[in-house]
């Protein structure tokens, strides 16, 4: 509701003069500029060569600018009227700062060619409302320049970023994802999958009750999230390590430490005690199959050592669960 209200609250771009169109115009390269800078500057420590595209992208944007300024001062003078993006409906947002420099670098390249295109969109649609000849011709050249052959940013990625420089940037993104969330969410999957096995399994033939045994289930995964996450957020400031942000790894292993728990523990809501167990036991063989496929696809782990080292110490684990329930 509140988004129809702001909306409501913007200028359709039909209601724009010609005036008011060179205003977005140069607005628009102004914040494109800007956010080109700080893809580089984001990209700049990691890698080099997309950094370089995104600057010389950057200075294309401001020579697009001055000339439509200098088409302002020629019709309209110095003055140049406040309207930006924002201000307009249906034009697409753009990401803040603070978003951009977490942005993956894949992320960023097709951003950047997003944001190539939405720009010859807006310059063939202002073309098409502006009746005076020079500022007419300004336009169309600027929309031939965002479309020409290939966008932009894949013609500097070509000159600047070659298949083997790309293929390596391209590792380094996949190892920094790797050290920021797989390799702390898999340190919870295993925690939570494995180490809340005895006690729920003990919780559940101790009792015999599905509902006491959800609720040891819950209690230990929960609890067990917590301390993983700010365990994991707290000792680390990813900044020597280069493990990236604390927070984001600690969510992620918080988050599926709880999941690795409560994947056995959900079952008892069942209310036949079998059943539920029965379940149980299924959802912790996928869990620790899941567990082996990932050590093999994202650490290198031999599929076949990853698969005997967790299905043996899970099955342990599970084992005492059982046993101590029964004692």
């Amino acid at each position: 509701m509140f988004s129809r209200l702001f909306s409501r609250s913007k200028r359709p771009f039909l209601s724009l003069n010609e005036q008011e169109i060179l205003a977005l115009a140069i607005s628009s390269e102004e914040d494109d500029g800007r956010i080109y800078l700080a893809y580089a500057d984001a990209l700049r420590e990691k890698y080099p060569h997309s950094a370089k595209v995104f600057e010389e992208m950057a200075e294309e944007e401001s020579h697009h600018r001055q000339w439509l300024i200098d088409m302002h001062v020629q019709r309209f003078g110095n003055r140049i009227p406040l309207v930006r993006r924002e201000h307009v409906r249906d034009f697409p947002d753009r990401k803040p700062d603070w978003l951009i420099a977490e942005m993956p670098i894949e992320k960023a390249r097709a951003e950047a060619e997003a944001m190539e295109e939405t720009a010859h969109r807006f310059y063939v649609e202002a073309a098409a409302r502006t009746q005076d000849a020079a500022t007419r011709k300004l336009l169309g050249d600027l929309a031939i320049a965002e479309k020409s052959h290939e966008s932009l940013a894949r013609r500097l990625g070509e000159k600047h970023t070659p298949d083997d420089v790309r293929e390596e940037e391209d590792q380094t993104a996949r190892r920094q994802f790797v050290l920021t969330y797989v390799q702390p969410g898999l340190a919870g999957l295993m925690d939570g999958s494995v180490s809340t096995l005895a006690p729920i399994f003990a919780a559940a033939f101790a009792t015999q009750d599905t509902w006491q045994t959800f609720l040891v289930g819950l209690s230990a995964s929960v609890g067990a999230g917590i301390s993983m996450g700010f365990t994991e957020a707290a000792h680390d400031d990813g900044k020597l390590s280069g493990r990236g942000s604390p927070i984001k790894r600690g969510l992620a292993s918080g988050i599926m430490t709880a999941l690795g728990g409560l994947g056995h523990a959900l079952p008892y809501l069942i209310p036949h005690f079998w059943t539920a167990t029965i379940t149980a036991a299924i959802v912790v063989f996928f869990e620790l199959w899941a567990i082996a496929f990932i050590q093999n696809r994202y650490m290198e782990t031999p599929f076949l050592r990853a698969a005997f080292q967790v299905v043996l110490g899970g099955s342990l684990v599970l084992a005492a669960g059982i046993l101590i329930g029964n004692a």
